[in-house]
C-alpha cells in the first residue's frame, strides 16, 4: 500500500499541518504501508525533521509568495496556483500506483482534488476550516464540536466524515502519559507553568506572555518552562525576558518529548491549535491566547464546555491565571478536557484507512 502527503511547514503557515500528518504517517508505516510526503521549500520549514523520522520527501521548488490564484487569505500559502502546483504534484505520483493521498493544506480545495484524482485511488482530507469545497472520499476535522452541517454543499454526497475530537491526531507519546498527567492534576499543585504558543509563533506571542508575567501575583515557588519550535525567530528577546523574571525558567527549543514536557506541568498557555488536543489527552488546565481567525471557532466551543480559558489579548492574563487558585474549578477544568480527547484517534483513523 502507498500514501502520498501533500502538505507544508513554514515561518507564516507554521509546523501544525506537518507534525499531524507525521502523527497519522508514523500508525501507517508501523501498519506496513509506504509513505511519502510532498511539500514545498518555504522558508522555515521542517522538512529535515519528516527526513529524520525516515520518510521520503518530494521537494518542491520555492516560487513566487505572492502569487494568489483566489480571495482566500491562504491562497498565497502554496507561493503559486493550485493548478501549477497539481502539476508538479503529479509528477510526485510517478507511474506507481498511490492508494491514499492525504492532503492537509489551507490553500488546496476542489480543482485540485479533481486533477489528482484520476492518479490515486482515493484522496483524503485533513481540514479545519469548513471554508472551500473538497472532491474527497475521505474528510477529516479533528475540531471539537464540528458537525455535518457545516461541511454542507461543501464536499461529494459518498464523502465519508471524520469530525470531532474523538479524531484528534496524537502522538502515541500523550496516550503513555495520559494516567501519569491525570494523577498529577488530582494533587492540585499548580507551581509548574508551561508557555507554547506554536512552533513558529511568527509574531512572538511568547514575548508577549513572559512582558506580562511580572505583573501577576504568581507564587515564588513557581516554575516556568517555555518550549518554542525550531524555526522561533525570536529566541534572543526570550532569553532577556527570562532573565529579568524572579522565577525559576527553563527555555526549550525543538523538543522531541512534549508529552513529558506537558505531563509534569500543571497549568498550560498556549494557542488554539493542534497542541489543544495534547493538552486535553493529558487533562492539562489551559489559557488560550488566540492568535488567527481560524482558531475562533476551537476557542469558543471548547470553552463553552469549559475545557479552557481563552483571552483575546494579554488584559486578563493576571485574573486567568488566578482562577486557577480555586481546587474546584481546576480539577472540573481538567476532567472536562481529558474527555474531550481520549488519544484514541489516529487508531480509529487507521482502521478505517487500513479496512477500505
Amino acid at each position: 500500500m502507498r500514501v502520498l502527503v501533500r502538505t507544508d511547514s513554514s515561518v507564516k503557515i507554521g509546523i501544525g499541518h506537518v507534525m499531524r500528518c507525521l502523527t497519522l504517517s508514523r500508525g501507517l508505516r508501523e501498519s506496513g504501508v509506504d509513505v511519502e510526503f510532498i511539500c514545498r521549500n518555504h522558508k522555515g520549514n521542517i522538512i529535515d525533521r519528516i527526513l529524520e523520522d525516515g520518510f521520503f520527501v518530494h521537494i518542491l521548488e520555492l516560487k513566487s509568495s505572492h502569487i494568489k490564484d483566489s480571495e482566500s487569505q491562504y491562497s498565497n500559502w502554496l507561493s503559486t496556483t493550485q493548478s501549477e502546483d497539481a502539476a508538479e504534484c503529479k509528477k510526485a505520483i510517478s507511474n506507481s500506483e498511490v492508494d491514499w493521498l492525504i492532503v492537509d493544506h489551507y490553500a488546496i480545495s476542489e480543482d485540485w482534488h479533481i486533477t489528482l484524482k484520476p492518479h490515486c485511488k482515493k484522496i483524503m482530507v485533513i481540514d479545519d476550516l469548513a471554508n472551500r469545497r473538497h472532491f474527497c472520499d475521505l474528510l477529516l476535522d479533528q475540531t471539537f464540536g464540528r458537525n455535518l452541517e457545516d461541511y454542507q454543499g461543501l464536499v461529494p454526497s459518498s464523502c465519508r466524515m471524520l469530525l470531532g475530537s474523538q479524531y484528534a491526531l496524537i502522538h502515541p507519546d500523550f496516550i503513555q502519559w495520559r494516567q501519569f498527567g491525570l494523577k498529577r492534576r488530582e494533587k492540585f499543585d499548580t507551581c509548574r507553568l508551561l508557555i507554547n504558543m506554536g512552533g513558529a509563533d511568527n509574531d512572538n506571542f511568547t514575548g508577549k506572555v513572559l512582558s506580562l508575567i511580572p505583573q501577576c501575583d504568581l507564587p515564588i515557588n513557581m516554575e516556568i518552562v517555555v518550549v518554542m519550535g525550531a524555526t522561533f525567530p525570536h529566541l534572543s528577546e526570550i532569553e532577556r525576558l527570562a532573565g529579568l523574571l524572579p522565577f525559576k525558567i527553563e527555555l526549550l527549543v525543538n523538543v522531541h518529548n512534549m508529552a513529558e514536557i506537558m505531563a509534569h506541568s500543571d497549568i498550560a498557555i498556549g494557542a488554539p491549535g493542534s497542541t489543544t488536543w495534547e493538552r486535553c489527552c493529558l487533562g492539562l488546565p489551559s489559557i488560550l491566547f488566540v492568535q488567527a481567525d481560524n482558531q475562533m471557532v476551537i476557542a469558543k466551543n471548547m470553552e463553552e464546555e469549559g475545557g479552557v480559558l481563552v483571552l483575546n489579548d494579554g488584559k486578563n492574563l493576571c485574573r486567568a491565571l488566578h482562577e486557577f487558585s480555586d481546587k474546584s474549578y481546576y480539577n472540573k477544568m481538567s476532567k472536562t478536557c481529558s474527555k474531550i480527547v481520549d488519544g484514541l484517534g489516529v487508531d480509529r483513523i487507521l482502521n478505517l484507512l487500513l479496512g477500505s
